[in-house]
């Protein structure tokens, strides 16, 4: 299988089963955003660190890399090809499991907690942040093609996780994790004057 096609050099891209449809297209940005998802993802696991203790997680993580693979096939499926689904209700529930699980290892929230802290929390955070941009692109799909139903939910779940996640690894590794309340005043970064 060669890497270059040379096929998508005027602007298109292939579905599953080979209808030709603009790389601009909504239905190419969102299973694209899905992509990036995984992505983030994938650098937030490689930024845990080297030890035992995360063996959980790197498991969860490796799940959820494949069940985005899975959005990204059901998202790429031409509706009449469609024989099932990918992604399903027990995916789902799983996700809900693994947020019960890592967040019961976690303090109370007290606080808006800002992205940041360990390299692996950060990144953990933006991937969050990806996978809402990828549920808004599922949403905005949805108003004008047929979307697989389970794939918004999966994504607004995967989202709590990631935001889970994050706040695990700056727990475990001690770093202290940015936070801010309403009632903080804002610092201003250019001195008195401003800028």
């Amino acid at each position: 299988m060669r890497i270059y096609t040379k096929s998508g050099d005027e602007g298109e891209t292939s579905l599953i089963y080979g209808r030709r449809i603009a790389k601009d297209d909504t239905r190419v940005d969102t299973y694209g955003t899905c992509d990036e998802a995984n992505s983030t993802i994938g650098l937030a696991l490689a930024l845990l660190p080297d030890n035992e203790g995360w063996h959980q997680v790197r498991l969860a993580g490796q799940r959820i890399q494949r069940d985005l693979f899975d959005v990204g096939r059901d998202l790429a499926t031409p509706e009449d090809k469609r024989e099932g689904f990918y992604i399903n209700e027990e995916d789902v529930k799983v996700l809900e499991r693994l947020i019960d699980t890592f967040d019961a290892q976690l303090p109370p929230l007290q606080r808006f907690v800002l992205p940041g802290g360990h390299p692996a929390a950060a990144a953990f955070h933006q991937a969050r942040t990806v996978t809402r941009r990828a549920e808004r692109t599922v949403v905005a799909l949805a108003r004008v093609q047929s979307v697989q139903p389970w794939i918004r939910k999966y994504l607004n779940r995967l989202s709590d996780l990631l935001f889970v996640l994050a706040r695990l690894v700056n727990a475990r590794t001690g770093v202290a994790e940015p936070s801010v309340s309403f009632q903080e005043a804002k610092p201003n970064p250019f001195g008195e004057g401003g800028e």
